[in-house]
């Protein structure tokens, strides 16, 4: 690594959100020579920027989803994981027979890189045919990026609350492969589904939590996508609790 050319090397992985991303990984198994850290700390800050303005509404959610797909939009994951020994990070993981399982990792101290980050950030692992169960999220801004294998993603507006359904719409069924991406809002694409079509698939996440801090709910909400359907593309979906939602998508 510590051959690697600062211009191919910024050029093909850094100014992208993947590369934010993965450095909780890489750097946890050395695989950053210590010249790159400051750069890669150096994009690790203006993500976490990002995470501040919309959380002091310098940005509303929307914009932000807008900007981080921006900087996810020139992610090179190809050309990156030629630099890095993916298979060195996931040897000998345990995958879950139901659902997700959710990797995490402190990142350590790098000059340039704040002490303390506004977001969060976890790898999903899943096995084929598994599923982080759909769910939306209250007062969460949260992207999501496919680092190995496929994932069928599907993703829904959230139109209307109710206290044993939700009113929600359609708005992205896609085959999610290496290198794609999502968002997701209070306000845009809030509700959110992936299921493994590969062997094994491995999804990096970061969330900013705490959004509004005039708004006291948090966490997941799971629901039936395959609900009633009404007029102008909704479904009245059923919420289910944790349990409900693996036992029948996870």
């Amino acid at each position: 690594m510590s051959s690697i050319d600062r211009r191919m090397f910024n050029q093909t992985t850094l100014g992208s959100l993947l590369t934010f991303s993965l450095l909780e990984s890489l750097f946890a198994s050395d695989a950053f020579a210590d010249e790159i850290k400051p750069l890669a700390a150096k994009w690790l800050a203006e993500l976490n920027s990002l995470g501040l303005d919309v959380k002091d509404r310098k940005l509303t959610q929307i914009e932000w989803q807008e900007q981080v797909e921006a900087l996810m939009a020139k992610a090179n994951l190809v050309d990156l994981m030629k630099f890095v020994d993916f298979e060195k990070l996931t040897k000998n993981l345990p995958l879950s027979d139901r659902g997700e399982r959710a990797v995490s990792k402190k990142f350590p101290e790098v000059e340039g890189l704040p002490t303390k980050l506004v977001f969060g950030h976890q790898i999903f692992a899943l096995k084929k045919n598994r599923s982080v169960a759909p769910h939306g999220h209250n007062n969460m801004a949260t992207a999501f990026l496919m680092l190995k294998g496929e994932c069928h993603g599907r993703h829904y507006d959230r139109v209307e609350d109710s206290k044993d359904f939700m009113i929600i719409k359609p708005t992205i069924d896609d085959q999610f492969a290496v290198g794609q991406y999502s968002t997701i809002s209070d306000h845009k694409d809030n509700i959110h589904w992936f299921k493994s079509t590969s062997e094994t698939a491995f999804i990096f996440n970061i969330h900013v939590l705490n959004i509004d801090a005039d708004v006291k709910r948090g966490g997941r909400v799971y629901v039936d996508p395959f609900g009633e359907k009404l007029a102008h593309g909704l479904v009245k979906a059923k919420t289910l609790s944790k349990k409900q939602a693996y036992d029948r998508f996870g």
